[in-house]
């Protein structure tokens, strides 16, 4: 019995993992990035207040993978940030942020919603 509430048990999450892979909402097949930076990335909702050459001021939803509540905030872009189709001030989007080596996040992809 303890063997098959352990089998369901590993079923039950790794079923949950492939629904949450299915059910992601940011396309990544053109984004040029590494896969160690796919798998640490964290994905987030927000509306774009402003965006200059090198940082986006975002108003975003609670992160709590990385423990932020929602705020307003400026985040840089990465050099090579992928800002998919035409995103403008007032728009919501879809952040794709990515941990740098020195511990701070920076959007690595911006997608409108």
């Amino acid at each position: 019995m303890k063997s098959f509430t352990f089998a369901s048990i590993v079923l039950a999450f790794c079923a949950s993992g492939a629904f949450a892979q299915t059910t992601h909402s940011m396309d990544h097949s053109g984004m040029h990035m590494s896969d160690s930076q796919m798998e640490g990335a964290v994905h987030a909702t927000a509306l774009v207040n402003s965006i200059s050459d090198g940082s986006a001021n975002v108003s975003h939803d609670p992160i709590p993978e990385i423990g932020w509540p929602g705020m307003t905030m400026d985040l840089p872009l990465q050099a090579d940030a992928q800002i998919m189709g035409d995103v403008a001030p007032g728009d919501k989007v879809t952040l794709m942020l990515l941990k740098g080596s020195d511990g701070m996040y920076a959007i690595g992809a911006m997608m409108p919603n």
